[in-house]
């Protein structure tokens, strides 16, 4: 029988128990679905043998793929999606956890609806503060990402991640994720502005928790590394980078001579445990708009 939703959960050094154990209680008939998780290339035995024995005992079907080399989250999601068999495909992160049981059937009925090819259910972190380090990331993700589906909806493409994405596998054939964005960012921003243009984009209330709060070292580096991902984007969609408030920061930025010397300043204030978060955040972006300037220079 060939099910009618493929879960596909691509992992780099994340631990995809935790997602797969809250997927195997799902109140779903177990043939409606099968679950395809690929390991792009940790190259930690430890962590293969840690994820192959939650396949093992999951009741949903599960299988597991482990890639000998890091090929980069587009590449990997697009071999994911060629090996799935249903006719819709459900991406997510690894380091993710549902809190309702009614999470799938949601796809499920969205998919038998037949009125949407791509559905975006949203997601949220936990409110909590548990660590300083990632109190950054937590009110960076409260303020810009966690938003409700009418929110979203207001600037549809502009609020779609690969993070919990349903997709008609047509559409994937037709417009697979973008193989040249290297490292971390914007190949999900770049795909979602590609594909609304022709085919109809849903937004529904069904967030999956993220789990993995970034450090402030990592949001740091993500940030500094990503400007050739994000030139990519804007030259793929000019009209729509220009709409963003980001584009125009970093316009600004191209013409203020020196500006890469702020840098060493604003690092130092995004570490401050003194500093409060919501002034970190605003200097985690002009740090991040700085690096976007010179790499749109």
């Amino acid at each position: 029988m060939t099910p009618r939703l493929s879960i596909l959960i691509p992992f780099y050094r994340d631990d995809p128990s935790v997602l797969l154990r809250s997927l195997d209680v799902q109140s779903i008939d177990p043939k409606a679905v099968e679950i395809r998780i690929m390991d792009d290339g940790t190259d930690d035995p430890a962590l293969t043998a840690t994820a192959q024995a939650t396949v093992d005992a999951m009741s949903l079907p599960t299988s597991l793929v482990t890639a000998p080399d890091n090929r980069g989250r587009s590449a990997t999601r697009n071999a994911l999606q060629e090996a799935a068999k249903a006719d819709w495909v459900l991406f997510l992160d690894a380091d993710m956890r549902l809190d309702h049981r009614d999470f799938l059937s949601r796809y499920l009925d969205r998919i038998d609806a037949d009125d949407c090819d791509i559905v975006f259910g949203g997601f949220d972190v936990e409110n909590s503060s548990t660590d300083w380090d990632t109190d950054l990331h937590r009110l960076l993700s409260h303020s810009s990402d966690c938003l409700s589906a009418e929110q979203r909806a207001l600037n549809g493409a502009q609020n779609v991640a690969s993070s919990n994405l349903c997709v008609r596998k047509s559409v994937l054939n037709a417009e697979p994720f973008d193989a040249g964005f290297q490292g971390w960012g914007w190949e999900d921003s770049e795909w979602a502005a590609r594909v609304s243009a022709t085919h109809r984009l849903r937004h529904i209330d069904n967030p999956a928790v993220h789990l993995g709060l970034e450090t402030t070292e990592t949001l740091l580096s993500r940030f500094a590394s990503s400007g050739p991902n994000y030139r990519r984007f804007v030259h793929a969609h000019p009209a729509l980078a220009e709409t963003l408030p980001l584009f125009r920061v970093v316009s600004r930025l191209k013409h203020v001579p020196g500006h890469r010397l702020a840098r060493l300043p604003l690092r130092t204030l995004v570490r401050m445990r003194t500093m409060p978060t919501r002034f970190r955040v605003i200097a985690l972006k002009l740090w991040r708009a700085s690096y976007y300037a010179e790499a749109m220079k």
